[in-house]
């Protein structure tokens, strides 16, 4: 794709002695929404992860800004404009909400950026502001997930990466979670690579998607067009065809657990 900001080619990464990517290859264009989908343990956090640096891929190449990053450490990947939302949000929870923020703009050294930076983040997020002088460890689940969103905005990031941003959150909190990734995208022109098990929320948000099964990628579309994939309403939306072609696809399915 000539105007893809990130270009990940046939990589392969493993756990050990265990494959957990083989031959994934997806494109990122610039100011788009990318989606992968996928059930637990079919690959998405590894390929997060091998993008930003935590592993090492065995083969393959990932570029960013037509730069190969796979053998670059995960600090100069940030301070080449990729920022990371991990699975689990891992604030550091014994520093202020304020002070998590400020970590996240440990690369920056324009101090007026970082104040305005830091009120866009309250912005978005207002119970931030109200909670700022609080440890993060005292915020709900909901508004550590707000803070390590906002943490990694505070990098500036071309390129966004958010591991299951609406695990474990009420549908209130993910409709919310959602819309300032929407808005984000929309307001900021942020990149943004989402990894998602809520496939509903997903394509609606998303641009463009993947789908991956036991390490590989099974599929790629548009949202749209996924959405109105028969296996994709089967499998991931719950919508179950009862034809004949249904209940064939429903059988496999579960032949595949």
């Amino acid at each position: 794709m000539a105007d893809a900001l990130l270009e990940v080619r046939n990589i392969e990464t493993h756990y050990g002695i265990i494959t957990a990517i083989r031959g994934v290859s997806l494109d990122v264009r610039e100011g788009s929404i990318v989606t992968v989908l996928g059930a637990n343990g079919a690959g998405k956090t590894t390929v997060l992860k091998t993008i930003c640096g935590v592993m090492d891929p065995e083969k393959g190449t990932v570029k960013f800004e037509g730069q190969e990053i796979q053998k670059q450490t995960p600090d100069k990947i940030v301070h080449m404009g990729i920022a990371h939302v991990p699975e689990g949000r891992e604030v550091f929870p014994y520093l202020t909400v304020k002070e998590n923020l400020e970590m996240g703009a440990y690369t920056r050294r324009d101090r007026d950026g970082v104040a305005r930076d830091l009120e866009r983040a309250y912005g978005y997020f207002p119970v931030l502001k109200e909670r700022r002088d609080q440890e993060a460890a005292q915020l709900s689940g909901g508004e550590q997930q707000m803070l390590a969103i906002s943490r990694a905005l505070m990098a500036r990031p071309k390129l966004l990466l958010l591991d299951e941003p609406s695990l474990g959150l009420s549908p209130l909190l993910v409709n919310e979670i959602f819309t300032i990734i929407k808005r984000v995208n929309d307001e900021e022109g942020t990149t943004i690579l989402l990894v998602e098990q809520n496939a509903n929320m997903a394509l609606k948000t998303g641009d463009y998607g993947y789908v991956l099964e036991a390490g590989r990628i099974v599929m790629e579309d548009s949202c749209q067009r996924l959405r109105e994939k028969d296996d994709i309403k089967e499998f991931y939306l719950g919508v179950r065809d009862t034809g004949v072609r249904g209940e064939r696809r429903w059988k496999r399915k579960k032949l595949w657990r």
